[in-house]
């Protein structure tokens, strides 16, 4: 197998899961029992990289801390100072590369596919097929090679979306293009977009080929986020059994968290010194010292020592927030 090295760009604000982000960064929100870039690393890993390198904003320590202190692996961190988009960050990653091989994925996205079945002598564009693509970046291919990658057109020339993950064999010419679309302030929808460089590549005679993944678990909205732990959860659940509490698998519940007289699931994860009392908690994700007493949840979001009491309803409540029904 090729040596290459991976770029995870997580210095996203996470606008779109606020209030949870304003307290934790986006890429370390949890699902099915671990942050989102936890789930990311692991399936990195498996292919060997030689080193990841992770692009991250103002909440570069707390991301750091995390990685070093969950994987055995090199890692190098990069700062983006500012949130100038996608093609920007992956811009920055320059410093870790020497002419290796990229495998690059989006830190808020988890691709489910072999990714060591991306790694060789072309350039690939991971994709889907979609229903609306005029959302996502698209691909115009043509005996599976790839013509344009257009982000969010209004009329896409096909309904293969790229979903986030890209192994690029020529890295020299993908941060040769990075830097002369930021120099000359080349920018889509008001950001500087990976897609755009993709596209310079192209035009430049750089072949690009796409390789189907078989799912892709956006992260970027508490809708999607819980979408995400009902996916994982069915692979990854795992929870102790406790006298006086009914679990309705796919259930995570850490071992720290305590859950008396309640039942929990389907697609419920619990997280460490989370307690959880006399309720019923189902598609829901509480977080790290979360209280739930006496209530009743679904479809809900609590952050990281939210409390919720005496309150049967859905929730999407940031860190350190309380809700108590006083009648």
């Amino acid at each position: 197998m090729a040596e290459f090295k991976v770029v995870i760009p997580a210095a996203g604000g996470g606008t779109r899961l606020r209030p949870h982000t304003y307290v934790v960064p986006k890429v370390l929100l949890e699902v099915a029992g671990k942050p989102i870039i936890g789930h990311i690393v692991d399936r990195v890993l498996r292919a060997g990289p030689l080193e990841v390198c992770v692009v991250v904003g103002d909440s570069g320590e707390e991301i750091e801390a995390y990685l070093r202190g969950a994987f055995d692996c090199r890692f190098r961190f990069v700062h983006q100072a500012e949130p100038l988009g996608l093609g920007h960050a992956v811009y920055q990653a320059r410093v870790c590369f020497d002419g290796e091989p990229a495998l690059v994925l989006l830190g808020d996205t988890i691709v489910e596919a072999s990714l060591s079945a991306m790694l060789g002598d072309k350039n690939v564009i991971g994709v889907k097929e979609v229903e609306d693509p005029r959302r996502f970046g698209v691909v115009e291919y043509e005996g599976g090679r790839v013509l344009r990658v257009i982000e969010k057109p209004e009329v896409p020339p096909s309904n293969l979306a790229v979903v986030g993950v890209y192994f690029i064999k020529d890295t020299n010419a993908l941060f040769q293009s990075l830097g002369r679309m930021i120099t000359q302030g080349r920018q889509t929808r008001g950001e500087f977009q990976l897609t755009d460089a993709l596209q310079m590549m192209i035009e430049q005679g750089v072949p690009f080929e796409t390789v189907p993944v078989d799912d892709w678990l956006d992260c970027g909205t508490p809708d999607a986020l819980l979408a995400t732990n009902r996916h994982l959860l069915a692979t990854s659940g795992q929870w102790v059994p406790r006298d006086g509490v009914v679990v309705v698998p796919p259930v995570f519940i850490h071992d720290g968290a305590v859950v008396e007289h309640s039942v929990v699931g389907p697609d419920v994860s619990i997280g460490d010194g989370a307690r959880v009392t006399g309720s019923v908690v189902r598609d829901s994700i509480i977080g790290r010292g979360a209280v739930v007493d006496r209530s009743v949840l679904e479809r809900s979001i609590l952050g990281e020592r939210a409390e919720v009491s005496d309150a049967p309803r859905r929730l999407n409540l940031g860190a350190f927030s309380c809700v108590q029904n006083e009648g």
